[in-house]
């Protein structure tokens, strides 16, 4: 094992809120957000703040107490960012949660986590049985105050696919935002003249950490989109608003450069996150708009910690380096390991001891992704030791795609695993074993009822039995194997 390297970067203080060190002390009058859909709202630092601590407030007041989660089941609105950093600011702990979860998927989280609350916005369906905190009148409360939480109280708790059919919660600390500060210079090359537009939804930690929290711990402005999805919008607000750099995930930087994107001189670079770039999408982008791309590797367990930036020149293939101040090693069995000082990292799994146990290796945390560093620092990923699959960057456990697909009552035997249907593009899809072939959009309803769209296979392969190992094992990776070979 290597030798032991701790973070080196800012250190949190004591007494920290997440919430407050993103809006404290800003300039009031500066604009902070900007909100693009079916209605538009531009927002100052001044209002963002009051209307924070006035939900803070309106939270107490519905009876929450320090330490409760608070479950964030809301469509993509202003709303949802707000009711995450008021629960923040009042000392609760929010768990966001995908509009996509189906309402038996949602029923499953509220068992495993205990919320004191749900916030609801009246648009999702909800399981019967739990308490509900309509978000619509949380903003007629008076101001309150922001909690005085200390570094290493809990902040947030994201829900992530494991090894497991079930979904598991990481809880995150407070000293998470210090966390993120290696990501200002090491990946973004953020200033608080910049304009970020993040294409993503409200509810993932990608679009509240990258797209919000950070622009404005920065004080920057950052541009959001909250109405249908159509790939022309984002040029039309990149134009529009000034966008300094944009940040998306690699599938929609694809379809940007199909629609023709062309960015407006105000655009200096793009971010990319979620999931592996391809060499062809970062290669056609560039050569169409002339800006890079610099691409940041991480996990909800600590967000990117290994990123390309201004500072650090792209090499196609790799990710780019580990960002200053952060410890990044390779272990025993080519696992890429973060030194468990960093403040970036998470609390644990939400009462998992067994997993904790599992990602801990003396000083290091490893997740399970394995690569190799080269003399150069760069950091070369070649997959996971695990068979969790990626859709679209949620990372996805086959066995809760197998669970949900094992309902279906002509189904003997189900496996799911990723297939590359073309370079660069991987699906979901469902082998199965059944007496008789089954129609493709009965078990597309079926898995619809179950399972969030990202989760949902796209193909369904019937096959007469499913490979195993000697020890009876599911060889998913051999059925990947021969469907790639003979397509």
């Amino acid at each position: 094992m290597a030798q032991s390297l701790s973070y080196s970067g800012t250190l949190p203080p004591q007494r920290l809120n997440l919430a407050r060190h993103c809006l404290e002390g800003r300039s009031p009058e500066k604009t902070a957000l900007i909100v693009a859909g079916a209605t538009a709202e531009t927002l100052s630092y001044g209002t963002i703040e009051d209307l924070v601590l006035r939900m803070a407030e309106g939270l107490r007041r519905e009876g929450l107490e320090p330490g409760d989660r608070l479950l964030i089941r809301m469509g993509n609105s202003l709303d949802y960012a707000l009711v995450f950093l008021a629960a923040n600011a009042a000392g609760l702990v929010p768990v966001p949660l995908s509009p996509m979860l189906t309402a038996i998927e949602v029923n499953r989280l509220v068992a495993d986590c205990a919320p004191g609350a749900v916030a609801w916005d009246c648009t999702l369906a909800m399981p019967d049985g739990v308490r509900l905190v309509d978000t619509a009148g949380l903003r007629k409360a008076p101001r309150g105050a922001y909690a005085d939480t200390a570094k290493d109280d809990p902040a947030y708790m994201v829900y992530t696919s494991g090894t497991t059919a079930m979904p598991k919660g990481v809880l995150h600390a407070q000293h998470a935002i210090y966390g993120r500060k290696p990501m200002y210079q090491g990946w973004y090359g953020i200033g608080p003249d910049d304009v970020m537009l993040h294409t993503g939804a409200m509810n993932w930690t990608y679009t509240i950490g990258t797209g919000l929290c950070d622009p404005w711990v920065n004080g920057a402005c950052a541009i959001v989109y909250t109405g249908e999805r159509d790939v022309a919008v984002w040029q039309h607000l990149a134009a529009e608003h000034g966008a300094t750099i944009i940040a998306s995930v690699p599938g929609l930087y694809r379809q940007m450069l199909k629609s023709g994107f062309k960015p407006p001189p105000s655009l200096r670079h793009g971010l990319v996150a979620g999931e592996t770039l391809a060499r062809g999408v970062r290669h056609h982008w560039t050569e169409a708009t002339g800006l890079p791309l610099y691409e940041g590797f991480g996990m909800s367990e600590i967000s990117t910690f290994v990123s390309s930036s201004p500072s650090v020149p792209v090499r196609p293939g790799s990710p780019g380096k580990s960002q200053p101040g952060r410890s990044v090693v390779i272990l025993e069995g080519g696992l890429i390991a973060v030194h468990r000082s960093d403040p970036g990292l998470m609390i644990g799994y939400w009462k998992r001891p067994e997993e904790d146990e599992a990602v801990r290796h003396g000083d290091w945390f490893a997740g399970g992704d394995v690569g190799r560093i080269d003399d150069d620092g760069y950091v070369w990923h070649e997959g996971r030791a695990n068979e969790l699959m990626n859709a679209g960057g949620y990372r996805v456990s086959p066995l809760e795609v197998e669970a949900a697909m094992a309902e279906h009552p002509a189904l003997t035997e189900t496996a799911a695993t990723e297939l590359m249907v073309k370079p660069g593009v991987t699906v979901i899809a469902c082998f199965y074993v059944a007496a008789t072939l089954q129609d493709d959009a009965a078990l597309a309803a079926h898995a619809s009822a179950r399972l969030a769209r990202y989760k949902q296979p796209r193909l369904f392969i019937r096959v007469p039995s499913l490979p195993r190992s000697a020890n009876t094992k599911l060889a998913r990776r051999r059925l990947r194997q021969d469907w790639e070979t003979a397509h």
